[in-house]
């Protein structure tokens, strides 16, 4: 069987994590899968979003195939190399990553959902940091991703019990960003991925750099990155350019609303 599946339709790829047997545990074969195929998505200029989701419904990712590493040892698992660490994989790629979460992601996993740009979630995804559980110290980032985005009270709480959060609630946190039935969510996440890849890829790009190089510093330096990169793009815009757009969007809005 494939460890991950790679479908590509029009400009969007698609990667299923692809061992149900194994709740899509992420085995030293399948964390080389991922990063091939980013390497094939950041080549292909053509592609302008991702779509991360795992196979069947019980699981996205249960994290590291801990049976493998019962042999095999942690230093592998551990390595910040792309090759090895698939969070470092994805947040690499300079399009639009969106994980459609399935089921449960748990350690690990919950560090690959971390590493989407957008979640969303069907009502089966279950959240868990079970580090504390194993005595293993996440080395993917959970511990500092995870406080970022719902709060510390909230992610102390996760992370010092291992509890499961479940898909509403991670809503209602702001870990997902929407909940959909399972026959509803890869849809959703396709609708999602195909407006998104309308958007000019070299704009998209730029401004995806720039939201995430500003959240990793202060807000006065991030303020300050902004202007500079701010200063440096529009200067290349032309009048012409912002009136072709604008009516782009006037076209785009009344056909959204009917």
């Amino acid at each position: 069987m494939v460890n991950l599946l790679f479908d590509r339709r029009d400009n969007i790829a698609t990667l299923t994590l692809n061992r149900p047997e194994a709740m899509n545990a992420l085995s030293h074969d399948l964390r080389g899968e991922i990063f091939d195929a980013c390497e094939a998505i950041a080549a292909d200029e053509d592609i302008r979003a991702v779509i991360v989701t795992g196979a069947g419904e019980r699981a996205f990712t249960a994290g590291l195939d801990l049976k493998e590493l019962g042999v095999s040892g942690l230093n592998a698992a551990t390595d910040q190399k792309p090759a090895s660490n698939p969070c470092r994989a994805l947040e690499q790629l300079t399009v639009p990553v969106i994980g459609a979460i399935n089921g449960v992601a748990i350690t690990g996993g919950f560090e690959l959902a971390l590493s989407c740009d957008i979640r969303i979630a069907s009502t089966n995804a279950r959240f868990a940091d079970t580090h504390g559980r194993v005595g293993i110290i996440p080395g993917w980032g959970l511990s500092q991703k995870l406080s970022r985005h719902i709060g510390l009270s909230r992610a102390c709480e996760l992370s010092f019990t291992g509890q499961f959060l479940n898909a509403d609630t991670a809503c209602n946190w702001g870990l997902v960003n929407h909940v959909y039935s399972a026959d509803e969510l890869l849809p959703a996440a396709q609708a999602l991925a195909a407006d998104m890849a309308t958007i000019d890829r070299d704009f998209l790009k730029t401004y995806k750099k720039l939201i995430f190089d500003g959240y990793d510093r202060n807000f006065k330096d991030a303020m300050a990155l902004e202007k500079q990169v701010t200063d440096a793009y529009n200067r290349t815009v032309s009048a012409d350019d912002v009136e072709e757009r604008r009516m782009d969007v006037i076209t785009r809005g009344r056909s959204l609303n009917g």
